[in-house]
């Protein structure tokens, strides 16, 4: 393979492994290396005068290194973080061959190599806990210079800061920048607390199929894609509504599912194409109940992950604990937007639109043209969590009719940080209701609407043999992870954001 594009450090540590080869040294073996503890472990356990951590074996990356003479000390991080060792060129190699330190250790082993060693854990007279080297073991050779610039103070500064290099180039991110890790361990955190929950009350957790013959369960347009042997097209899942609820029909009472769906629709600081939702379905539920449920989540996941419900976010902070304000969607645009839509006609809102300047199209319907309002004029003002309430009929296909109010719905969407954080119904269980507004979107679609519902035969067919009442409710995981976790952007909680193909 020719060189000629690599830089000068790249061709220095190409030159090194061969250097490595000549030496007899495997740089990348294949033998299990028998790590017992880890670097954490021993900065948290070790006791002076104890001699507690006396037979040490550590594996991990070289991220500083001290050349002195006979003795060097280096910095070597694992999975759990940084602890330095000790290399004394008599104690690496008691007999009278020294290549081991003086040539491997001092000259050809470099930042971002990962080695494995053996030895005993101290405290040096500087204080610092230490592990004192009495093996040494390449396990691979890096390539690549890490973008470490320098180190002061036993401190590294990196140069990984640059989003676009950050997003596109993770794994370097993770080794440059510990803190990222934590924010994908609290990710991780966070589908286990919530777990926690749905198991304890007895919900099943379940999987759905990712390619789907009808997209449904969301208005949103899908990824297509053509499977070879049937000759049929497929589409990529937008939601796992509809599998979930034909769950409910078959008997569970109660069953949820974190699922990858997907999109095709715009990328910005909190839409990615590809993106993970919780979704749970619960029989003999109504959306007011999933209202409780949802505080009873929020509040023990912020628990679970700070001791605390009040989390910050930005300059704002956010507080979990129940009760939260709840809010119809009329009143909320009317206090916010100054208007009263309750009686307004399809062309009344969009005299309204026109007048506060909102984008609108002719294929939008009155239930299209309300949420455009609401969105523009009023969902950033919701800050505190806060649920909005009965939605028009138009823009809820698969959610009961209100009980009390003629052309809305049972349904809430929850606002934090002025974006919606979860979603929720009384789910619609009248097969007759849904054929008719199934119906009523492929309407929308031939008005020009690219979002609007497919007719999902089967699933009418599903309730036709009768689901019980039942409350259900999605959770972007993506963008709550963002909220506890104080990331400004879903790229910064996501490990492989979709990105533009490098030019």
């Amino acid at each position: 393979m020719t060189t000629s594009h690599l830089s000068e450090q790249e061709q220095v540590r190409r030159q090194s492994l061969e250097e490595i080869r000549k030496l007899g040294i495997d740089p990348y073996p294949a033998a299990m290396y028998p790590v017992n503890v880890s670097a954490v472990e021993i900065l948290d356990g070790f006791k002076d005068g104890e001699n507690n951590f006396p037979e040490v074996c550590l594996a991990g990356r070289i991220m500083s290194r001290r050349i002195m003479g006979n003795a060097s000390f280096a910095e070597l991080m694992d999975s759990s973080g940084r602890i330095q060792i000790y290399v004394r060129r008599d104690d690496l190699c008691p007999g009278e061959d020294k290549t081991l330190y003086n040539t491997l250790f001092k000259k050809l082993l470099d930042i971002g190599d990962i080695i494995g060693v053996k030895g005993f854990a101290f405290r040096t007279q500087m204080g610092e806990i230490t592990v004192h080297v009495k093996e040494l073991t390449l396990l691979s050779k890096s390539l690549r210079p890490l973008p470490i610039v320098k180190e002061k103070d036993g401190v590294l500064y990196d140069a990984v800061t640059d989003p676009e290099m950050r997003y596109r180039q993770r794994y370097v991110d993770l080794i440059i920048n510990p803190e990222v890790r934590e924010v994908f361990r609290k990710r991780t955190q966070i589908m286990k607390s919530m777990r926690e929950l749905f198991d304890s009350n007895g919900y099943l957790e379940v999987e759905t199929p990712v390619l789907q013959p009808i997209p449904g369960g969301a208005a949103a347009r899908p990824f297509k894609t053509h499977h070879n042997a049937l000759d049929i097209p497929l589409y990529l899942r937008i939601a796992d509504e509809l599998y979930l609820k034909r769950l409910i029909v078959g008997g569970y009472d109660g069953v949820y599912e974190f699922a990858k769906d997907f999109r095709n629709e715009g990328m910005d600081r909190t839409h990615n194409p590809e993106f993970t939702v919780m979704e749970i379905y619960v029989a003999y539920k109504d959306y007011n109940w999933m209202m409780e449920f949802t505080e009873k989540i929020l509040e023990k996941v912020a628990m679970d992950l700070h001791g605390t419900t009040k989390v910050p976010l930005g300059d704002k902070i956010i507080d979990y604990a129940a009760p939260y304000r709840r809010l119809t969607m009329t009143d909320a645009i009317r206090e916010h937007a100054g208007i009263d839509i309750s009686e307004m006609s399809e062309d009344d809102l969009r005299k309204e639109c026109e007048r506060f300047g909102i984008g609108h199209s002719p294929s939008m319907g009155k239930g299209k043209l309300i949420d455009q309002i609401f969105g523009e004029k009023c969902e950033h003002n919701f800050i505190q969590p806060t649920f909005i309430i009965d939605y028009p009929q138009e823009t809820s296909p698969l959610t009961k009719k209100h009980r009390n109010t003629q052309g809305l719905t049972e349904r809430f969407e929850l606002m934090v940080n002025g974006k919606e954080l979860a979603n929720a119904y009384s789910e619609l269980n009248d097969p007759i209701d849904q054929l008719d507004r199934f119906q009523e979107q492929l309407r929308l679609s031939e008005k020009g609407d690219d979002e609007a519902m497919f007719i999902d035969m089967d699933f009418v067919r599903a309730l036709e043999y009768g689901m019980p009442p039942t409350s259900g409710m999605g959770m972007g995981i993506d963008r709550l992870t963002m909220f506890m976790t104080n990331q400004p952007s879903i790229q910064d909680v996501l490990f492989f954001p979709q990105m533009k193909p490098e030019v």
